[in-house]
């Protein structure tokens, strides 16, 4: 039985419940979900997060912490690194390395900015990237999650099922972008990541 159901008739709009509830239930059964692609399973925590304080990041080729900034990571490892930094809740550290991306408008950047002012509480300035991360490609998922996800917690539900529905017309139906934002709206709590 859908989550919803449990809730007052005012907890919903009606047509937001009428939707939910015609959908059919999606297990995310305990999962902790991490920031990142489409992956639902947290990052491993690698020397950066084990060992690394903050301001500063494993880097391979030195083999020891380095300052953020001396870093030697590629644009991968940089994703990487952003991704498990981000799920430690080192937002600033997450934001320093994403000024290091080679394309600030790549969409994972966007995105990325977008969750870290997110976390951080700076809503609006979050939504400003989640919108440039959306106008790139429509089909960003996770970026419309995450704005999803923001628009619940301020209480913006159809906001929030605009963007439920655009990641299904997208071909998100199935993702954990859609499965949690999903779960926003019928629970009315977002997830951590």
């Amino acid at each position: 039985m859908p989550l919803i159901s449990n809730f007052p008739a005012l907890a919903l709009p009606t047509a937001v419940r009428s939707m939910l509830l015609a959908l059919p239930a999606v297990c995310l059964a305990g999962a902790t979900f991490a920031a990142g692609g489409g992956d639902s399973s947290p990052p491993k925590p690698t020397q950066t997060t084990k060992e690394c304080k903050v301001g500063r990041i494993w880097d391979e080729d030195k083999k020891r912490c380095v300052k953020i900034k001396n870093s030697s990571l590629d644009q991968d490892g940089l994703y990487q690194t952003v991704r498990e930094l981000a799920y430690a809740d080192r937002l600033h550290d997450a934001q320093e390395l994403l000024t290091l991306a080679a394309d600030q408008h790549a969409g994972w950047v966007l995105t990325y900015w977008g969750f870290t002012h997110r976390k951080l509480g700076n809503t609006e300035l979050a939504n400003v990237y989640y919108e440039q991360a959306i106008d790139a490609d429509p089909a960003n998922h996770l970026a419309r999650s995450y704005m999803g996800q923001g628009f619940v917690k301020e209480g913006r539900l159809g906001d929030a099922l605009a963007q439920w529905k655009a990641i299904r017309a997208t071909g998100g139906t199935g993702t954990w972008a859609e499965a949690s934002l999903r779960l926003a709206l019928e629970t009315q709590q977002t997830q951590s990541y």
